[in-house]
């Protein structure tokens, strides 16, 4: 069985003045790599943080593509190094932060590995459950991982938006999460997105919603709505790339 990657892009600017979010994807004939990256800083500074990000990333998979942990770790480190690069011009980049979160596939040996740093989450969901997904680096999920809060709490918590990772810093470097290369099944759907779309919705809306999405543009579709409905004014940035495998029925026929 072969597969073929349906790809549907979103982001908004929300309720602020300006998007500091980020996201691109690339592929030859085997890899398809997915980034998101949410940028802080200021206006002039979080969005060029999640932008050289997103070019490094992009870049550096390009050029050696690869699912091992080590290889997604180097192409974290590589990205941080450059928004930390980026700062020393100073002024509004010298604070500069963003969050990214990578989604890495081998479509001749459908897997999929992922990494992240800061808030911005992957999903791999397939029967209409969450089956990987990657944890927050932030205050609220350390609590939640300490049985003082549960998800809903987490998304609801004054302090929710209190980072312990991002890129942009040397000392002390960014904490930087892989998630080991898991089998990609026909019918998978995988989420790369910024919090603000995954905190005003929450896991179960998330399978919900898809439930009831015949294709990948569709299920883009409602998450956009549910977002300008449940999101509270003023809300942030949020972003979202979805991929909806398949099995690739010409190249079945042709067996």
């Amino acid at each position: 069985m072969e597969l073929e990657i349906e790809i549907v892009t979103l982001s908004r600017q929300g309720g602020r003045d300006y998007n500091e979010d980020a996201f691109g994807h690339w592929n030859d004939d085997r890899h398809v790599l997915c980034v998101v990256a949410d940028g802080a800083g200021g206006h002039g500074g979080g969005d060029v943080a999640a932008q050289v990000v997103r070019a490094s990333v992009l870049r550096g998979f390009s050029e050696h593509p690869a699912l091992a942990a080590q290889d997604l770790r180097g192409l974290l480190e590589r990205a941080n190094a450059d928004v930390v690069a980026r700062q020393a011009e100073g002024g509004k980049l010298a604070s500069m932060r963003s969050t990214v979160v990578v989604a890495a596939i081998d479509l001749h040996e459908h897997r999929v590995a992922f990494a992240h740093s800061g808030d911005s989450r992957a999903y791999l969901i397939r029967g209409g459950k969450v089956v990987t997904r990657t944890v927050d680096h932030s205050l609220v999920q350390q609590l939640v991982a300490g049985g003082m809060l549960d998800d809903e709490g987490a998304r609801a918590h004054p302090q929710r938006n209190l980072l312990l990772s991002a890129l942009g810093s040397l000392d002390p470097p960014p904490e930087i999460a892989v998630i080991d290369a898991v089998p990609l099944q026909a019918d998978d759907v995988l989420l790369l997105c910024t919090d603000g779309l995954w905190e005003p919705l929450g896991d179960e809306l998330l399978c919900e919603t898809l439930a009831a999405s015949r294709d990948a543009s569709r299920w883009v579709e409602t998450l956009d709505a549910q977002v300008r409905a449940r999101a509270k004014p003023g809300h942030d940035n949020y972003t979202a790339l979805v991929l909806w495998a398949r099995e690739d029925e010409e190249a079945t026929r042709l067996l």
